[in-house]
């Protein structure tokens, strides 16, 4: 956008707001104590421009046509800061650009996106809408026409000029033979392609919908026709690091996408294996568990929201996954009922066809299993905590948090038959009680595990301490949790030594927050002066410790593991 273009832009018609605010703006209300003044502000008119389907705020021009520059201070020299305030205060990305008269005056856009369907953003728990020359409260009515609205079915919608041409024979080969056997009717695979697609609902007279050609079109006519259907992996040994180390842009039908994006994520170099031995448990855990990793990516795939032309993107890390994919969390699911609300798929069509085929097990429940792996591996619950209206941001943990908890979840798991199995709600009171919390857990739930001898209870009830069952710490009597080195625990070593020559004990109780007690720190770092990685200097408290690697001689992660292993 030109300041050009921009005076002669009309206010309603082009979805653009223009503010003088030659010296100054109201941020967030002011001074003002009364709501309809304080709404006159920043944050308030991107509130009422998001609600009215996005546009552009502008300070630095006139509001009457042609908009002349008369130049703004707001924000000066501050624009990254603003972009962040706007979103820690609203959850949304705006983009801000500042562009400069012949005089030299300056001119501040704002582009604001839209609302998500079916939501409006609010100032102060008010939505606002322009009107004329000012801002009101959003009308109970024009609230209820938005928060009714329904997002069509976009995996349904056909893509016109499409035909059976345009379908991989590869990918719709998958499909017959994984409906097949999944609906255990071994004919499907003998049928035409046109006939089983018809049958699925892919083609409706000859053409096929979007839901098609996201499974089983050819790569050509997606990038022609659906370029945002794409997944972005790249890879980067630290999460410091700016640059990736490696990327990789697969679009493929999905049929065959999913096993090349599983391929690249589970290649040795960057999803190694953590072998578990402990008494007479062993057990081998990879970093990033093949059935989480596909249910994370299919959720994704089947959730976003392809009208935001924007692609799926998954950066893999030493020690988690980050999966980002364009559109919130699908109407009615927030943070607080991920486990409790079965979730309405933005394309139903396309999570029909994955559930018949047996890539997901129950529809709108995926979240469930994702808990539930992660959990049994004693890891992190997924993160989903910077999920924003916009997009949905998930994070996998690599790191074993108690391998004593892996041991003694999974043994009593599988000794379970079938139909009584541990239920994610049940490992979520668990894992509450192995961090110590004893309250706000399910009162149902504690019930029940009290009763398997899963949990114990000392004290009365109203105030009680739950711990584990004896079970567990028997386990946890035989751990020795760190007598070798997980890959992990060397690339939060290495990063370290990046930052800093040498590193006292302090220092490493930090690296390894929320992963080691101060007692498994400091028995690692002993084991890795006896192993001539590190050299002590000085003593008690003082005592720091020398890197006997140059850090100038390459990848010091692999150098370590180098040392370790001669």
């Amino acid at each position: 956008m030109t300041i050009d273009e921009l005076k002669h832009l009309k206010e309603s018609e082009d979805k653009v707001e223009f503010k003088e605010a030659k010296k100054n703006f109201p941020w967030n209300g002011g001074s003002h104590t009364e709501q309809k003044e304080r709404r006159k502000c920043y944050l308030g008119y991107i509130v009422a421009i998001a609600n009215e389907g996005g546009g552009y705020l502008v300070f630095g021009m006139s509001d009457k046509e042609p908009h002349e520059v008369v130049g703004s201070d707001f924000a000066d020299g501050k624009v990254g800061a603003l972009e962040d305030a706007v979103y820690e205060n609203l959850q949304i990305r705006v983009h801000i650009e500042e562009l400069f008269d012949d005089n030299s005056l300056r001119v501040l856009v704002t582009q604001i996106p839209s609302r998500p369907l079916g939501k409006t953003l609010k100032f102060e728990g008010v939505p606002l809408m322009r009107v004329g020359e000012s801002l009101r409260n959003m009308s109970d009515d024009e609230l209820f026409a938005i928060l009714s609205e329904q997002e069509p079915d976009f995996s349904a919608k056909i893509c016109e000029g499409s035909t059976i041409d345009d379908i991989d024979k590869d990918a719709i080969a998958i499909l017959k033979e994984k409906y097949a056997k999944k609906q255990n009717n071994p004919g499907f695979k003998t049928q035409s392609d046109k006939q089983a697609l018809t049958d699925l609902d892919l083609m409706v007279d000859g053409k096929l919908n979007n839901a098609a050609l996201i499974l089983v079109g050819k790569k050509d006519r997606i990038n022609n026709t659906l370029p945002q259907a794409k997944v972005i992996i790249e890879y980067r040994r630290s999460e410091t690091a700016i640059e990736f180390d490696n990327r990789i842009e697969i679009q493929e039908p999905l049929f065959v996408a999913i096993d090349k994006i599983w391929d690249y994520i589970n290649q040795p170099a960057s999803n190694p294996t953590f072998k578990l031995k402990q008494g007479p448990y062993i057990y081998d855990i990879p970093f990033f568990k093949e059935d989480v990793t596909r249910e994370a990516i299919l959720n994704a795939i089947v959730h976003r929201n392809y009208t935001i032309t924007s692609e799926i993107v998954i950066k893999q890390y030493a020690n988690k996954i980050v999966i980002t994919n364009p559109g919130g969390f699908p109407r009615g699911v927030n943070l607080e009922n991920l486990l409790t609300v079965n979730s309405t798929p933005r394309s139903r069509l396309l999570a029909d066809i994955l559930l018949k085929t047996g890539l997901v097990e129950r529809s709108g429940q995926g979240v469930d299993k994702l808990y539930l792996y992660s959990l049994l591996d004693a890891k992190p619950i997924p993160d989903y905590s910077k999920t924003d209206m916009l997009q949905v941001e998930l994070k996998i943990s690599a790191g074993i948090q108690d391998p004593s908890f892996l041991i003694f979840a999974n043994e009593e798991q599988n000794q379970r038959d079938d139909n009584n199995k541990l239920g994610v709600f049940d490992l979520i009171t668990m894992d509450k009680v192995r961090r110590g919390i004893s309250s706000e857990l399910d009162a149902d739930v504690v019930q029940k595990l009290l009763a398997q001898n899963l949990i114990k209870r000392s004290g009365k009830t109203s105030s009680a301490i739950y711990t584990l069952g004896d079970k567990y710490f028997e386990i946890a009597q035989t751990a020795d949790e760190i007598a070798g080195y997980r890959p992990i625990y060397i690339s939060m070593i290495a990063d370290g030594y990046q930052k800093e020559d040498k590193l006292n004990m302090r220092d490493f109780v930090e690296i390894f927050a929320d992963r080691l007690t101060r007692d498994q720190v400091r028995y690692m770092i002993e084991k890795l002066v006896k192993d001539n990685v590190l050299t002590p200097e000085g003593t008690g408290k003082g005592t720091k410790y020398k890197l006997n690697i140059d850090n100038s001689k390459g990848d010091l992660f692999e150098l370590i593991k180098k040392v370790l292993q001669e």
